[in-house]
């Protein structure tokens, strides 16, 4: 059996994927498992144990340039390889599950010409248009969060019925995989430091899930005199500006920028005490590294998006214009215009709740 997991993008989506790929490995060992992604959002997938092939799509350089010949050339070739898999003698696939309701992952789910192709029902289809792609819509508003309704995707492949949760509240399988590199480049960053660190990430991919740098020196400096716990300030390509703007500005000396791939972060964030940040691709990779987390929510919804976790916790403000608001430009900035001493009260009762 072939099953094609389309999910193309952001980090964060991805992450929120990868329960309903462990359940379909655990229900389904024989299965060859083949996830289609951006990609900008391939490298968390790398070497994961639940995946036995990986097709990087790049549909920005196609859509830009696709008389060139070699986006010709690699676009025939992920196609080949979506149709037939890397194997000889590969086939088509059986199931297609489409987890991002977008036209063109629709037309992704297509191209690998499966019978079978899954998604959500249309009032959650994100286009509302690619229902015409898939053969079985399955029912997910019943569920709040985003891996929740995934998971019952992937059921749905399995034709198992039950519950979404795979192991209890919040026991949900994140199949990382970090390499021993990734563990050499953190010891190196800690080796000097002592004690317990949080991490502090200001970036976001949207600017309306920025929480001010003046705000984040304010909350280091804290978390040094009052609980004791240096800050990592992470950052990401084009985000290192703002990453040493918070260092500057933290009076205490206590915040150290750190830039790291997606897999080196995971392992810096499987050893920090904390995380605080706003809704973006950081702030799930430590979710699924069980990292205790305060996050930043505005123009997002922390119940569907937000960490699983039952103890960590949501800091936002409650807007007449935040209901499914999801821009990414605004004329006025108030969501995010949280508060330092929330955020501060956020980090006791989280530290409070995982002592």
């Amino acid at each position: 059996m072939r099953i094609v997991i389309v999910k193309l993008s952001s980090i964060g989506d991805v992450v929120h994927t990868l329960p309903a790929a462990a359940l379909l490995r655990r229900q389904l060992p024989e299965a060859r498992i083949v996830w289609a992604v951006d990609r900008r959002a391939s490298a968390i997938l790398e070497g994961s144990p639940v995946i036995d092939e990986l097709i990087e799509l790049d549909p920005r350089a196609w859509r830009n340039c696709f008389w060139s010949g070699p986006a010709r050339v690699d676009f025939r070739s992920r196609l080949s390889q979506l149709r037939d898999g890397n194997q000889n003698g590969g086939k088509n696939a059986d199931v297609a599950i489409d987890f991002q309701g977008l036209i063109k992952s629709g037309l992704v789910a297509v191209a690998s010409r499966a019978k079978r192709r899954i998604g959500f029902e249309t009032a959650e289809l994100r286009e509302k248009a690619s229902r015409l792609f898939l053969t079985q819509q399955v029912d997910t508003s019943g569920f709040v969060h985003v891996i929740q309704k995934n998971l019952a995707l992937a059921r749905a492949a399995v034709a198992r019925p039950g519950p979404a949760k795979s192991n209890g509240e919040g026991a949900y399988e994140f199949p990382i995989a970090v390499s021993s590199d990734d563990e050499r480049y953190v010891d190196a960053i800690i080796e000097n430091q002592s004690g317990d660190f949080a991490i502090l990430n200001p970036g976001g991919g949207w600017p309306t899930k920025i929480w001010p740098a003046e705000r984040y020196a304010e909350l280091a400096d804290w978390l040094w005199s009052e609980c004791g716990l240096r800050s990592f300030v992470s950052y990401g390509p084009g985000e290192e500006a703002l990453a040493r703007a918070v260092a500057a500005k933290a009076r205490s000396g206590a915040a150290q920028p750190v830039a790291s791939t997606v897999k080196q972060f995971v392992a810096l964030a499987r050893r920090a005490s904390l995380f605080v940040g706003g809704d973006t691709g950081p702030l799930h990779l430590a979710a699924a590294s069980r990292t205790p987390i305060v996050g930043l929510y505005g123009p997002t919804s922390s119940r569907r998006n937000g960490p699983f976790d039952p103890h960590d916790v949501s800091v936002g403000r409650d807007l007449w214009c935040r209901a499914e608001c999801h821009r990414r430009t605004c004329w006025h900035w108030e969501c995010m215009d949280i508060p330092a001493s929330e955020v501060k009260a956020a980090v006791m009762k989280r530290l409070a709740d995982r002592r």
